[in-house]
């Protein structure tokens, strides 16, 4: 029975195929092996250089990141001195402002004093006037009804030219 198996099998075209399938594969096996292997050794270099220029990439934006923030933190910086310069100006231009109006107020009240002075000087004069002629007239009428018009004249015109000198 074993003998009539083997026989069975070496006329069973099944069997052939898988010898021939052996045969194949013994001499084509190492050739494709080696293509695989070279395929797959080609494709983790490929994947290597693909991470190492991933991980450049990502350094050089980890730099660029940090170069954008420092100039940011620069820019805020520069921001902030900035508003405290103008701050700054600002405060001191309302200062002189405030000065400035202190100084025109103060020229202005002097001018009013000094106008204030002049037209009380002019209202002096004016009523110092007033009375030397009130007085004058006076004068003349009381001079006028006690004297002799001879006396009365030189009197009156003495009385006159004394008045004029020390007014004027």
């Amino acid at each position: 029975m074993e003998v009539e198996h083997e026989i069975s099998m070496l006329a069973d075209p099944h069997f052939w195929v898988n010898v021939g399938g052996l045969i194949f594969l013994a001499f084509a096996g190492p050739k494709i092996w080696k293509a695989l292997v070279q395929m797959l050794d080609q494709r983790a270099i490929k994947i290597k250089a693909d991470l190492d220029e991933a991980q450049k990439l990502k350094d050089e934006a980890q730099a660029l990141l940090g170069e954008y923030q420092r100039k940011q933190k620069d820019a805020l910086r520069e921001a902030a001195e900035i508003i405290q310069t103008a701050q700054a100006v600002a405060q001191r231009q309302a200062r002189e402002a405030a000065t400035n109006l202190e100084a025109a107020l103060a020229r202005r009240e002097k001018l009013a004093l000094e106008k204030i002075t002049q037209a009380e000087a002019a209202a002096i004069a004016e009523v110092r006037r007033e009375a030397v002629d009130v007085a004058t007239a006076a004068a003349r009428k009381l001079i006028a009804g006690s004297l002799d018009d001879s006396r009365a004249s030189a009197l009156v015109d003495a009385a006159i030219k004394e008045v004029d000198t020390r007014l004027h």
